[in-house]
């Protein structure tokens, strides 16, 4: 049930959202154990910059989330995109989603 609501609701969001070369989409997807994230250039549908905690095994998740986002926003800054469009992936804006959000902020990223 709660996946199909989740679904649902990234259905809706990603009917307004899609990222361009000048601005690509920072998508989200939160599993029970995991964060993921991931810079993707709509345009031409490849993934630019990828990063999760599956390899981060200190702190609480929202620890590890906000290092997330502080990690994609390197690397995305590494190869110069300052600007994003942020996809929550469906998933409720608080919690490991917020953490992950505000990371990227304080990385650099605009959004």
């Amino acid at each position: 049930m709660f996946k199909k609501s989740r679904i649902r609701r990234h259905k809706s969001v990603r009917r307004n959202i899609a990222g361009s070369e000048a601005r690509p989409r920072l998508a989200v997807f939160r599993s029970n154990q995991h964060i993921y994230a991931q810079i993707i250039d709509d345009s031409t549908g490849k993934t630019v910059v990828f990063a999760s905690d599956i390899k981060e095994k200190s702190g609480s998740k929202i620890d590890r989330a906000k290092a997330v986002g502080e990690n994609i926003s390197k690397k995305a800054i590494g190869l110069k995109i300052k600007k994003i469009v942020f996809d929550r992936g469906g998933f409720k804006y608080h919690g490991r989603i917020a953490a992950l959000a505000e990371g990227a902020r304080k990385g650099g990223l605009e959004f």
